[in-house]
Order: structure tokens, then sequence, then C-alpha cells
């Protein structure tokens, strides 16, 4: 009986044992969690509220109707997306906006309609189809706001924007859709004749290109790197700001190390052969391409899609995301840059990492 009493003893001290080890170890492993969840966010800036005109048309978004009121006045529409905290979007609003030239032009010749890339309210497009706002951004395609459609007095499309232009440019693409030029030549032909450039006569070449276009390896087999396409003009002051965004910043570079780089004068006439296999000249390519704008830079992934393409002017974090988009796979997953983005930059918050969107 003795020998039994103490074998129970012992077998109660084992198992108190065990529950005093299971208890530590349970309170070392929640002190871990408690650690790891004391990570410090990040901060958030750069994001900016605006306030849309009230002379914008109050519309039920059944377009086919907002095409045809506009045209009895002698009127186009102009479609504007935008989402909330955008500070593109507030840019356009208060200095494009802020021109009474530009102003007094859009009051005269269009009717102006707002999206939410993210909205609930019901549209009707031209051709009868129902969508919610951010159906129909999606769509149309909509990777950037602000996005400004303008549409013929059809219905077709005239001109699209695809992100912020400054007043200057803007100007140009009104004068375009005004004259309604859409049926006589295109947009990069009709700003070739009307915006004024610089006179240098060579193209900016900054050292992170991975070579001259007439050098573009071959872009089959294994190990080949995305693809990115600087379509660029003489004389261009927006190409060289976008080289000074590109390589003012470490992390920038470092994402484009992952690209093959070429720069392409979408004025050239010298041939070279496209990564299609095509022989063509940087005059034929950015035709055939629909590239209006100096600079315009296309990123293709490394199996030869076109992911995403970037016709405006963005800070770092912008441009670093687009990047970032196509170096990483995601855009195989998420078909929508602003979910991405969004989700980067809550990422980068969640592991300690200020994000500044207006940086």
């Amino acid at each position: 009986m003795l020998i039994i009493h103490h074998l129970v003893l012992s077998i109660r001290q084992c198992k108190l044992l065990v529950v005093v080890i299971m208890w530590s170890f349970c309170c070392v492993a929640s002190a871990e969690d408690v650690n790891h969840s004391d990570t410090t966010p990040g901060s958030y800036s750069g994001a900016m509220e605006t306030v849309y005109p009230d002379w914008f048309k109050v519309s039920f978004l059944e377009l086919e109707d907002d095409v045809a009121e506009a045209a009895e006045e002698g009127k186009r529409l102009m479609l504007l997306f935008h989402q909330d905290g955008c500070p593109y979007c507030n840019l356009f609003v208060e200095r494009n906006l802020a021109q009474k030239d530009i102003v007094e032009r859009l009051q005269s010749n269009f009717e102006v309609i707002e999206f939410n890339l993210w909205g609930d309210r019901e549209v009707v497009a031209v051709d009868g189809k129902t969508f919610t706002e951010k159906a129909f951004a999606a769509a149309l395609n909509v990777q950037f706001t602000p996005t400004v459609l303008f549409l013929t007095e059809q219905g077709e499309l005239s001109l699209r924007l695809n992100g912020y232009y400054d007043p200057d440019r803007f100007r140009v693409a009104l004068d375009y859709v005004e004259k309604k030029q859409e049926s006589v030549e295109s947009f990069k032909d009709f700003i070739a004749a009307n915006e004024s450039v610089t006179t240098s006569s060579t193209l900016t070449r900054p050292e992170y290109l991975s070579g001259a276009i007439t050098e573009l390896p071959d872009r089959k087999g294994k190990g080949v790197k995305p693809l990115a396409i600087l379509f660029e003009q003489k004389g261009c002051v927006n190409c060289e700001t976008l080289h000074a965004t590109l390589q003012s910043d470490p992390e920038t570079l470092k994402l484009l190390s992952e690209f093959d780089v070429f720069q392409v004068d979408m004025w050239g006439r010298e041939s070279f052969t496209t990564p299609d296999g095509n022989t063509t000249t940087g005059r034929n390519w950015s035709s055939e391409l629909n590239v209006n704008f100096a600079p315009t830079m296309i990123l293709y992934a490394a199996t030869g899609e076109e992911v995403i393409r970037s016709e405006a002017w963005f800070k770092r974090f912008h441009s670093q995301s687009i990047l970032d988009y196509v170096v990483s796979d995601a855009w195989r997953e998420q078909p929508s840059f602003q979910r991405y983005i969004s989700a980067r930059a809550d990422a980068l918050r969640e592991s300690g990492k200020d994000v500044n969107i207006w940086e």
C-alpha cells in the first residue's frame, strides 16, 4: 500500500510539473504574441479630401440621355473618375479647375459628370448595360485616378486621359476634343503640332537603362525579366521629371533592377525588333500601341503580356507601386491596381513603415 501511495504521489507530482511547464510555455508564448502585436504601425499621410465643383452636372447616370442632352446644347460629355483621399484628384480640382480659362471652357463646351471609383450608384451605360459605379469603372479598366473620358455626340470615345495632367497638357486635350479632331488625326500627332517643348535635340538617357532599344535581347526562354519600355521624345521636360523621380530613391532603383529597361523615341525612325519579333520604328510602334504622351511607361510581364501603362505624373510611392505590381506578380491575382496599392500601403504600415502617398 505504501508503494502504491508513493506511486500516486509521483503521478500527481508529474501532472503538476507538466501543468507548470505548460503554463510557463503559454506565458512565454503569450508574451511573444504581445510583443509582436506591440509593433507600432507606420503612419499614413498624403491623402487629400476633395470637394468637387457644384457646377458639375447632377445626373441620373443614364449616359445615353446625358449624351443626347449635352448634344442638344452643343456640348460633349466629360466623365471624371475619382476616389476618396486621392491627392492627384485634389490636384486636378485645386490646380486645373482653379484656372479661369479651363473652367470657362468646360462650362461652355462640356457637361461634366463625376464617378466614385468605389461607388455604388447605379449607372446605365450608353449601350444600355447597367452597372454600379465601381463595376462601371472596372469594365472600363480604370486603373488610375483621376481618369477622364471625353465622349462624342454619339457617345463614342473621343479621348481618354489616364491619371493627372497639368493645366497646360489638359488645355491641349481640351483643344483636341473641342475641335473634334478624333476623326482627323491621332492625339499624338495633334500634341506634336500644338504642345510646346524645349529645344533639346537628344533624349535624356538615365543610367538605369539596360541598353539601346536596338540591343533589346531575345525575350524567349528562361530567366527573362519583366520589361519596361519608356516612350519619350526629345526636349521633353516631363520625361526629365520622370527620370528624376525614378532615380532619386534606392528602393525605386532596386525595383527597376528587376526589369529590362529600354527607351524608345516615339518619333524615331531607326529600325529595331520588338519583343514579339516584328521590325518597326519608334514612330510606328508608338502609333500601333496608341501611345499619345511623352513619357509613357509600359510594363510587360516576363511572359510577354502588357500588364499596366503609366501615362501621367506620379510621385515616389505610386511609381514604386506600379513597378512592384509587376515584379511581385500581384497583377495575376489582383486585376485592380487601386486595390493592390491600398493593400500594399496597409502591409507596409503593419510592418512599421511610414507611408506617404504624396511623397
